[in-house]
């Protein structure tokens, strides 16, 4: 997008009550360095009081080149346009066995820690993920785990583990026809193997406080069996997500509200509590509606 369009966009959110702005570019071959800080300057003066989570490690890896700068003087520039934190993305699976299969960057391990550990440095809270479900192994996975678990007890910069599964049935919109380079190999997670996901990441990652599900990946009903999985965190009213929604094929909604999350959480028999990019109380709601919870009963999903 053009900057204008942008804030213009993010300025038609503002009725929704909004709390954050997570924002990620890709790897554009064309635009300049300079575009990237001047994008956060205007979104965070149009919309002061919105948090700006912007930005995966690959793409700070990205602007290295583009610029000449190194990541700390990269970062340096981009807290003071207005970042408050990274995205967790770019991770995928860390092992290079998998890995050269599933990434066309040359952002790997090395990279990812060592941009993720500078953040941290500079007092940026960060979120990680890991993508999962396509040709890793368990193996890989756990692999994958301990090693975030090991930055972690270095920087203490992790506020949250993302586990996000991989979308096996990616069809192109436009033509109809298969993007996908792995397709003949991989095969989309089930549920269950997705709740198992959580509860070993969550019993794990002894040293993050959070481990969240990202509704749009797993779908509304999966999402609440895994606040019983070792979830503590859904996220938040997704108002415009379409990577996902291009490619998945098991129907979640485009958007759920405020209200819909509020819902969701209750029905899967919890209290909502709303907080902001830095995991801040904003706001307590009352808890499930008890004399429902008297006996067992399905989920209104």
């Amino acid at each position: 997008m053009r900057i204008e369009e942008a804030v213009k966009l993010a300025k038609a959110m503002e009725g929704e009550n909004l709390t954050e702005l997570h924002i990620v570019n890709g790897l554009h071959p064309n635009l300049p360095w300079r575009y990237y800080p001047r994008s956060l300057r205007e979104l965070k003066a149009a919309l002061p009081n919105v948090s700006l989570k912007a930005f995966t490690a690959t793409e700070i890896h990205h602007f290295e080149t583009i610029s000449g700068m190194s990541a700390s003087e990269i970062l340096d520039e981009l807290i003071d346009a207005g970042l408050e934190s990274l995205t967790g993305g770019g991770a995928e699976i860390f092992d290079w066995e998998v890995r050269q299969h599933i990434v066309d960057h040359r952002t790997h391990w090395e990279d990812w820690s060592r941009i993720h550990r500078l953040a941290h440095e500079k007092g940026l809270k960060t979120p990680s993920t890991m993508l999962y479900g396509h040709i890793e192994e368990p193996r890989h996975r756990v692999d994958h785990v301990l090693r975030l678990r090991e930055l972690q007890d270095e920087t203490g910069g992790f506020q949250v583990f993302i586990p996000l599964r991989y979308q096996h049935d990616f069809v192109d919109m436009q033509d109809g026809k298969v993007r996908n380079r792995l397709q003949a190999r991989t095969q989309m997670a089930t549920g269950a193997e997705a709740l198992k996901t959580f509860a070993v990441s969550r019993l794990l990652f002894d040293n993050v406080p959070h481990v969240k599900v990202f509704w749009v990946m797993h779908g509304v009903q999966t999402a609440q069996l895994a606040l019983q999985h070792g979830a503590d965190d859904m996220d938040g009213s997704v108002v415009e997500y379409k990577i996902t929604h291009d490619a998945d094929n098991f129907g979640t909604p485009n958007k759920l509200t405020r209200e819909d999350l509020l819902d969701l959480i209750r029905d899967a028999g919890f209290r909502p509590v709303e907080r902001n990019t830095r995991y801040e109380i904003i706001r307590e709601y009352e808890g499930p509606d008890p004399e429902r919870r008297e006996s067992p009963q399905p989920m209104r999903v």
